[in-house]
């Protein structure tokens, strides 16, 4: 099993209930200047989300750098991503809990040359 769903698998066993899906934790996090590009980003909420949630990420250009399908997984969003080249990356997304409440939201990180 791919150690990033065992991750996701096990955050959603520990998340808390509540009534609103909040982002609790993000890999790579706002702001963060990574010395080596991350192979996906993995977004863990405050509540389980629905499969009408999603993530986007994007280039400085605007162009997504997502590749394969973003998987929804108990209060967890994993979106695998292309190689990607030094610079600033977008995150974007949003967040639909188990009782229909909307959330969303966006962050940048960065890649160092």
């Amino acid at each position: 099993m791919n150690l990033r769903v065992l991750a996701c698998a096990l955050a959603c066993l520990a998340a808390p209930a509540s009534a609103h899906a909040f982002l609790d934790h993000a890999k790579p996090g706002a702001g963060a200047v990574l010395q080596v590009a991350p192979g996906s980003v993995m977004l863990l909420f405050s509540d389980d989300l629905q499969p009408e949630s999603g993530v986007t990420i994007l280039d400085s250009s605007g162009h997504s750098v997502g590749t394969g399908r973003v998987m929804i997984t108990g209060n967890c969003i994993m979106a695998p991503l292309r190689r990607l080249g030094p610079g600033k990356y977008r995150v974007v997304w949003h967040a639909v809990s188990m009782d229909d409440h909307r959330t969303q939201g966006a962050y940048v990180f960065a890649v160092k040359p």
